[in-house]
């Protein structure tokens, strides 16, 4: 299996509920788990009353919930999203005591190195696809990151 099918199937995997698969071939053994939690469901009954309640109390209706104004998201449609190509652990140098590839405001260009991505103890250089200003960093240094999961915010030039 190649790391495009792997991909896939974790996909797959995720997608449909399942909680763990293997696969196993002559020289190859593959399981994926999810860490999802299965909702249980619980069956109760609640006894009848017995006897009639003589006097009720009036009750005044709860106060409806106030949602607070939800602040305006900026407007990134004009922006390209640079997206992860694998799973891995996202780096934004090549060592702690290297500078960082890409800072926001710095200028890209297609091929030019924005981060490193490990997967499987390989570290994989992501390089860019498009030409433009980097305008927001979208994960932490050293966080884990999900196939086609943003990571930089570039306006195009």
């Amino acid at each position: 299996m190649d790391i495009k099918q792997i991909q896939d199937l974790i996909r797959f995997v995720s997608k449909s509920g399942v909680n763990e698969v293997s696969i196993e071939q002559k020289d190859f053994k593959i399981t994926i788990k999810t860490n999802e939690v299965q909702p249980t469901v619980v069956h109760a009954t609640i006894p009848a009353v017995t006897q009639p309640v003589t006097q009720a109390l009036p009750t005044a209706p709860a106060p409806a919930p106030v949602e607070p104004a939800a602040p305006a998201a900026p407007d990134t449609s004009k922006y390209i999203t640079v997206k992860s190509p694998m799973i891995g652990t996202f780096y934004r140098s090549s060592s702690p005591d290297k500078p960082l590839f890409v800072n926001v405001g710095d200028e890209i260009k297609p091929g030019s190195v924005v981060c490193i991505i490990e997967a499987m103890k390989l570290f994989n250089e992501i390089e860019s696809e498009v030409s433009g200003r980097i305008v927001k960093v979208l994960v932490d240094n050293a966080s884990p990151v999900e196939y086609d999961q943003p990571l930089f915010l570039v306006e195009p030039v």
